[in-house]
């Protein structure tokens, strides 16, 4: 028996007044794919993120996520089984909370634990702390973190809810160089582990597509440019039009970097 879709759309359409944030998308993600959506600011992806989560309705389209159709089934049910991890979600984090319950907060999808932890519930946040390279942070205060134990950490509190999707929105924006090297290269092994859910990574930047990563949506004004494998997906000639600019892709040692052609008529 064929498996079941992770996630499908079919004619996503996001209007608001006369804008078009997406139109007419049609995407499909199955088991054991590992996605990157891609293109430039103001392209649509963090709304097509938004819509898929259920904070922005749809203007028309179908939208289906583990077997559920949104606008038949609970959505709010449905989003303890996807993990989200963004930036943006620091802000909201109580900074006096220790790790271990941030990331038992992740079952009850509650942000500033209110009960104690369970004696299972902390034997699980305890693998999951293993998982995610991060025991030694069991006791350190969410406030102590820097930006880039946090956001291994919202990485470990999805995933205490056994999610079978995990969708990480630019989760290295405010990381230096350094940080966002050691982050990527834990999301790689990360994604690599057994039972790891589907991830679904939303960036701008070629150079932080990691080798895990199996398929490419490529976005420009809300739709869709190319879609499919890396190397159907990722081309000079297509990230040239989704950016607005000459550019040439090129590969080593299984990473992307993205470099502008040189402007003749810049040149002195």
């Amino acid at each position: 028996m064929a498996k079941k879709p992770i996630l499908e759309i079919c004619n996503l359409c996001l209007q608001r007044g006369d804008t078009h944030i997406l139109d007419k998308l049609n995407w499909r993600v199955e088991p054991g794919e590992h996605w990157v959506i891609l293109g430039p600011n103001g392209c649509g992806k963090t709304s097509l993120l938004s819509a898929l989560i259920g904070y922005k309705f749809p203007t028309s389209g179908d939208i289906n996520i583990l077997g559920n159709t949104f606008g038949e089934n609970n959505w709010a049910e449905l989003r303890l089984q996807i993990g989200l991890v963004s930036s943006s979600l620091n802000k909201f984090m109580a900074p006096d909370e220790p790790v271990l319950e941030t990331i038992v907060s992740g079952k009850y999808a509650m942000i500033d634990l209110w009960h104690k932890p369970t004696p299972a519930d902390k034997r699980t946040a305890h693998t999951i702390l293993k998982q995610i390279e991060c025991l030694h942070l069991t006791n350190r205060l969410w406030e102590q973190l820097s930006q880039g134990e946090r956001q291994r950490v919202l990485i470990g509190r999805s995933l205490m809810a056994k999610p079978k999707l995990l969708m990480l929105d630019e989760p290295c924006a405010g990381l230096d160089p350094v940080a966002r090297e050691h982050f990527l290269q834990f999301l790689d092994r990360l994604g690599q582990q057994k039972k790891s859910p589907s991830i679904v990574l939303i960036t701008h930047h070629v150079e932080e597509i990691m080798p895990l990563i199996t398929h490419a949506l490529l976005l420009r004004e809300g739709k869709a440019m190319a879609q499919g494998t890396i190397k159907e997906a990722l081309r000079s000639s297509l990230l040239s039009k989704a950016f607005d600019c000459p550019v040439t892709l090129s590969r080593r040692k299984g990473r992307y970097y993205l470099k502008p052609k040189a402007n003749r008529d810049s040149v002195m």
